[in-house]
């Protein structure tokens, strides 16, 4: 089963690039962020044409993400646990099934700048909420995989230049204990485990300005996480660095994991 974690920066803007990279790329599962548009306006018919099944959480505007999936979803859920007054749409699960189940749980973490500030607030409050419902995955000893845009560079080597960093919310100390804090109940960094001895990178995004992607100034915060259960069933992971020299790309690329699921 492969699964997939695409930021795609505007659905409308990029459906042409998504359909493309679907052919070729022959994913099982994947999970989109910033789809920016409420449900209404997603492309579900279009992509129902070309056999996915298609579940979304959207939003006007910004934020939102959804779900596309071969195989069969159930057991749908949208929105994160721990505060019922939150109304950005930034989480979505749902159960897939290929040879086993699978849970598939993505996400859009807040950005958090500037700091200090509410955002920031929000973003560490909103990392301790996932925290909570992460460790009720753990609990189900269901292969879990819990993937998307987290919006932290995890380590110096996640950054090219990791200096020119400190100031943001992606780099901040608390931001990186609040997603070790995670990772400590069990978690497995997929693209990590693939990349023990990497002294910088894999990248996952490049910003579109100063000429990121030519000079590959790049950070990795599209991460995915596999439960020990799904960490098990490990095949391959990696990075479809390609997808950024595309015509009007995403700032973010595809990040993907192979399980014998």
């Amino acid at each position: 089963m492969k699964i997939v974690t695409f930021n795609i920066n505007g659905i409308r803007a990029r459906i042409g690039q998504l359909t493309g990279w679907l052919e070729s790329a022959q994913p099982d599962v994947v999970v989109l962020q910033e789809i920016k548009t409420v449900d209404e306006g997603f492309p579900t018919e279009h992509l129902s044409d070309l056999g996915w099944n298609v579940e979304t959480h959207g939003q006007k505007g910004f934020n939102g993400v959804a779900i596309l999936s071969r195989l069969p979803m159930e057991d749908v859920s949208r929105g994160l646990p721990g505060d019922d007054g939150d109304e950005q749409a930034r989480w979505i699960e749902a159960t897939v099934t290929g040879q086993q189940s699978v849970r598939i749980a993505g996400m859009y973490l807040p950005n958090g700048n500037p700091v200090p500030g509410p955002k920031f607030d929000y973003k560490l409050a909103w990392m301790e909420r996932l925290r909570r419902h992460a460790e009720t995955f753990l609990l189900s000893e269901m292969p879990t995989v819990m993937l998307g845009d987290y919006n932290v560079i995890p380590q110096p080597r996640d950054a090219a230049f990791p200096e020119k960093w400190v100031d943001d919310a992606l780099f901040q100390p608390e931001s990186r204990a609040a997603l070790r804090r995670i990772e400590y109940q069990g978690w497995m960094d997929a693209i990590r485990l693939r990349n023990l001895n990497a002294q910088r990178g894999p990248f996952t995004f490049w910003d579109y300005q100063g000429g990121a992607w030519q000079r590959d100034h790049g950070i990795r915060i599209d991460h995915v996480l596999l439960s020990p259960q799904a960490a098990d069933l490990l095949i391959d992971a990696g990075v479809d660095r390609d997808q950024r020299a595309m015509e009007k790309p995403s700032d973010h690329v595809p990040v993907w994991v192979d399980l014998a699921a």
